[in-house]
Order: C-alpha cells, then sequence, then structure tokens
C-alpha cells in the first residue's frame, strides 16, 4: 500500500515537472545536436576548474572576443543560437555539470520575441528559477550571474513583457545564495529611452562590436565584485622579474555571505 501510495505521488511529481513539459516539443528537441557538440567538446578539451562558465543564446556563441575580453579569468563558452529558457531546463545538467567552474553567467534572451509562442514574463521566470534549482543540485555554492535580457529594437514593442520578465528574475536572484542579476538596459538606451542603433547590427538584435565593448564592462565590474581577479606579486630575482608558483599570491576568498540569500 505505501510503496503504491509513493508510485502515485512520484507519478504526480514527474507529470508537474517543467521539464517534462517542455523536453517533447520539436523546438528543443532541435538543440540536441548543439548539446552532444558541447559533451564532444567537454571530452576532448581540458578547461581549468576555476573557469567562468558562460552559457546562453547567440550573443553568448557570436562572442568572438570573450576570452580576451575577460581576461584573466579563464573561459568556458557555451552558447547556441536561438536558446531559450525552455530549452535550458532540459538540457541544463548537460551543460553545466562537467564543469566545475568558479561562476556560472548566464544571457538567454529568446522566450518573449514578438511571436504567438511567446512565454508570459511570470513563466519566464519559473523557468529561470527552474533552472537554478538545477544548478545548484552541482554547484550549490557557485557564483551565478543572469545578464538581463537587453532592448532592442527589434524587439522594442514586447520590450514591457521583456523588462518585466527581467524584474521579476532579478527578484529571485535577489532572494537567493550567490544568485546576481547584472542590469544593462541603462547603456543600451539614448536619452529618449530608445535603443542605441550604433551597439547593434543591421539585424537590431545582435551586438556590434561596441555593443560588445559595453557588455564587457559593465559584466566583468560586476564579476569582479564576487570573484576577484587573482593577485599576483612579482619578485625581483638576482636584478631580474619573474614569476613563479611560489611568488604567486592565491585569489581572495570571497567573503562568508551573512544573509539568508
Amino acid at each position: 500500500m505505501i510503496r503504491h501510495l509513493v508510485s502515485i505521488i512520484f507519478l504526480l511529481i514527474i507529470s508537474c515537472s517543467p521539464i517534462r513539459k517542455y523536453q517533447a516539443l520539436p523546438e528543443v528537441r532541435a538543440w540536441e545536436t548543439d548539446i552532444q557538440q558541447f559533451e564532444q567538446l567537454d571530452n576532448s578539451e581540458t578547461y581549468q576548474k576555476d573557469a567562468i562558465l558562460f552559457a546562453g543564446s547567440s550573443s553568448i556563441r557570436l562572442w568572438s572576443t570573450l576570452e580576451q575580453d575577460m581576461a584573466p579569468y579563464p573561459i568556458i563558452q557555451r552558447g547556441y543560437g536561438g536558446a531559450k529558457l525552455s530549452d535550458f531546463v532540459v538540457y541544463a545538467s548537460r551543460i553545466f555539470n562537467p564543469h566545475p567552474c568558479r561562476a556560472i553567467v548566464i544571457f538567454i534572451a529568446n522566450d518573449i520575441s514578438g511571436s504567438d509562442q511567446d512565454k508570459s514574463p511570470q513563466e519566464v521566470a519559473g523557468l529561470f528559477r527552474n533552472l537554478l534549482k538545477t544548478i545548484r543540485k552541482t554547484h550549490p555554492q557557485t557564483p551565478v550571474f543572469w545578464i538581463a535580457i537587453t532592448p532592442t529594437a527589434s524587439r522594442w514593442k514586447v520590450w514591457p513583457q521583456i523588462e518585466k520578465a527581467n524584474n521579476l528574475i532579478k527578484d529571485i536572484c535577489d532572494n537567493q545564495f550567490d544568485t546576481y542579476f547584472i542590469r544593462t538596459d541603462f547603456a543600451f538606451l539614448n536619452e529618449a529611452s530608445q535603443p542605441i542603433d550604433n551597439l547593434f547590427r543591421s539585424d537590431r538584435l545582435h551586438l556590434t562590436e561596441k555593443g560588445y565593448a559595453v557588455w564587457t564592462n559593465i559584466i566583468k565590474n560586476e564579476i569582479k565584485k564576487i570573484v576577484p581577479i587573482a593577485e599576483v606579486e612579482i619578485i625581483a630575482h638576482r636584478g631580474a622579474s619573474f614569476l613563479a608558483p611560489e611568488n604567486t599570491v592565491a585569489s581572495k576568498s570571497r567573503p562568508v555571505r551573512l544573509d539568508s540569500r
């Protein structure tokens, strides 16, 4: 009797799972090849355990200068075009689990785009919460940064809904341990509160080189507040300066968080 009851409860939990709702969708299954390519990289490449993992949609994939822009932080880049949070809740464990990284940075911007399949801001926030729950199973102490969805001219008609989703996600971040919301809208809007054209490509959606420079400045500064760059002391030895493991100063430890976030 007890075993039968447990089975029923388990089936109810599974049937209500957000992952189950999305995993059979063709638009989610379409990314299987991309995820397999990530897994091939995981098997063939060696990544530093203190790397920062950047994951998300095409703006992460197209960030060709990410490694240079984030130096001296070592980087792992996992972006695929058209990604949505409804994909990431399905594939999250395969993207994040293989990497014992120093921090995780996420940007996903396609759940609200002006199409008939758009999700509500509440649904987007719920998916983010589910994604964070999955990440915390294997990365309980790793800082997680969410980059706010950018205001763009191509999706300006739905900016109010996007802004609402941003605010709901910020509320979640503000109440979770080591989870941070990176606001960016102020840097991409002009004095008339319209998207700044030269920060975006001709599609009025993806960033130009100038746009990535703006992103880099904001994102890197926010990461530095939580994940200090290792300080290296150059020691003079017999008239020459040199670097050696015994002459390096270890990365500062992040202060222990005393609040309940």
